[in-house]
């Protein structure tokens, strides 16, 4: 996944306000964190765009599984070590103040086995009196199979067009995702499929309590989609 797209990942989402979101997410760190340290790790930190703000606040790390949007991240935040591993087995060997997996990107372990391995996993490298934050992915009830995706990205030497079809699979919802994309050097074609598991809110807190974490649901979230918050006691 975003091998090929990697390099157009930030233009895509250009529409997500990081700022915005590191400044809620701070403000929901201080709230809960009891643990007096300051090191953050962002596990699927993609590109490193929410990075780049907490980075000012906290000693912070990022790990993703795609080398090529690490490579980005890396650029985007000299001074940031990055690491390459699943969520689901990734071992960096020490704790974290904050474990941070956002952007709904917990939703690519696609089967609630497997999130349950992710969320012990997250919460293993937590140090005690630390928060663990996973943003959701949608809930079942709130995908609608059979939308069409499209997004447009207009750039004095950059177009992009992005067109998906929403279906389910086995408690997944599929995108099979079409681009168009022109440059100055020429227009090129990419296919890409992402597959999400689509889990219940109670099976995301489950997945924390079933740990021992205290554990909060934030209705808002960042963008809509809530987050889970768990403390390490």
């Amino acid at each position: 996944m975003y091998t090929k797209s990697a390099a157009f990942y930030d233009a895509i989402y250009s529409f997500k306000d990081y700022g915005t979101e590191s400044a809620r997410l701070i403000a929901l760190i201080a709230a809960h964190k009891r643990s007096r340290g300051r090191r953050l790790l962002d596990v699927a930190c993609g590109t490193g765009s929410h990075l780049q703000h907490l980075s000012k606040h906290f000693e912070a790390e990022g790990l993703d599984a795609s080398a090529e949007q690490l490579a980005i991240a890396r650029t985007k935040c000299p001074g940031v070590a990055f690491h390459r591993g699943d969520m689901i087995d990734f071992d960096l060997g020490r704790e974290f103040d904050v474990v941070t997996c956002l952007f709904s990107s917990i939703g690519y372990v696609k089967t609630l086995p497997r999130l349950k391995l992710a969320v012990a996993n997250l919460a293993r490298h937590v140090c005690t009196g630390g928060v663990l934050i996973v943003e959701p992915w949608l809930l079942p009830g709130s995908f609608a199979p059979g939308n069409i995706g499209f997004r447009f990205v207009d750039q004095p030497n950059l177009k992009i067009s992005r067109m998906e079809i929403h279906c389910v699979e086995n408690n997944c919802s599929v995108f099979d995702e079409q681009f168009m994309i022109g440059t100055p050097k020429g227009i090129e074609f990419l296919n890409e499929r992402h597959e999400l598991g689509l889990f219940t809110r109670e099976q995301y807190v489950e997945s924390f309590t079933s740990l021992g974490l205290a554990t909060t649901w934030d209705d808002r979230g960042l963008m809509g989609r809530g987050l889970v918050l768990g403390v390490k006691l």
